[in-house]
């Protein structure tokens, strides 16, 4: 999964990749990870996105799809609630101070 956590992916596939049923994979998951794939999935894609935005500097509509995730939407949804402020605001420290102004 740290190969391939950027593919738009179900979790069923990953467990049939590994020759697992799904429950049989979630718990080994769990056991191992001390998490549950879905949630592991999101957290690391989400940790990729920050590095990449702090260090390069794309735009999230660049970026979003090669990442995992299906819309820019739920994307800065979920970054926002990960980190407090948006990709926008992290990769423009100005755009943070504008929004605090309104």
């Amino acid at each position: 999964m740290n190969k391939n956590f950027t593919f738009n992916v179900s979790i069923e596939r990953f467990a049939f990749h590994t020759g697992r049923s799904l429950s049989a994979f979630k718990r080994d998951f769990r056991a191992i990870f001390n998490d549950t794939p879905n949630h592991w999935l999101v957290k690391k894609r989400l940790q990729e996105a920050y590095f990449l935005i702090d260090k390069k500097n794309p735009k999230s509509s660049d970026i979003y799809l090669e990442l995992g995730f299906e819309t820019l939407s739920h994307f800065s949804y979920a970054f926002k609630k990960e980190f407090g402020q948006t990709p926008t605001e992290l990769a423009d420290p100005k755009a943070k101070t504008a929004a605090n102004i309104r």
